[in-house]
């Protein structure tokens, strides 16, 4: 499957940077559908601690910064293991003991009512108000790919987050916001999600 070739390409990504300082390149005969298409892109580290998935690592994109998905990868693969501020840089040694996941993010849009989410199946955005925005088009707010101060982001089916109340306030939690007393802006995404030793 093409999505163990992209988990490949981020552990290969993260290994060679903590060898030598470098950034690969995707290989020439990588899937096309990641050098030709792009998006945001999660990617996130675990380790196993007492049988449980204990977080090492997370950073990502909900829109596009790189020319494909292979690149947005490779970025943020090495991101999430040295640039993590909640946790210290990964080592080398670690690597053996750590599983990739990556989550392809869908476009986010706007949530107009919040039972049209679900959180098992969309990830959330929230944002603060007033924000800074490109344009209004078909009653959506259309924003660039750089975090505002305060954004928050949920990916969808996390442990523990199994109410669409409780994942707007972990959201709002994260961003800084408090969302009993400041207004702000939710948007729902889906996502492709591969995971070391289940593609």
């Amino acid at each position: 499957m093409a999505g163990k070739e992209l988990i490949n390409l981020a552990r290969k990504a993260v290994e060679f940077y903590l060898r030598e300082g470098i950034k690969i390149l995707p290989p020439e005969n990588f899937p096309e559908e990641f050098l030709k298409n792009k998006a945001g892109v999660f990617v996130s580290l675990h380790k196993i601690k007492n049988g449980k998935e204990i977080l090492r690592g997370c950073i990502g994109t909900y829109l596009p910064t790189k020319e494909n998905i292979a690149l947005e990868t490779i970025e943020n693969a090495i991101l999430a293991a040295t640039e993590d501020i909640r946790f210290e840089p990964v080592k080398l040694e670690e690597l053996s003991e750590i599983i990739f996941t990556v989550y392809i993010l869908s476009p986010p849009s706007l949530v107009k009512d919040i039972k049209e989410l679900n959180p098992k199946k969309f990830g959330i955005i929230v944002k603060s108000l007033p924000l800074k925005y490109e344009a209004i088009k078909d009653e959506e707010v259309i924003f660039d790919g750089f975090l505002p101060e305060k954004t928050g982001i949920l990916l969808p089916d996390l442990e523990g987050i199994n109410t669409i109340e409780d994942q707007i306030l972990i959201a709002c939690e994260k961003a800084g916001i408090d969302p009993f007393s400041e207004d702000f802006l939710i948007y729902k995404f889906e996502v492709q999600k591969f995971k070391e030793n289940e593609n």
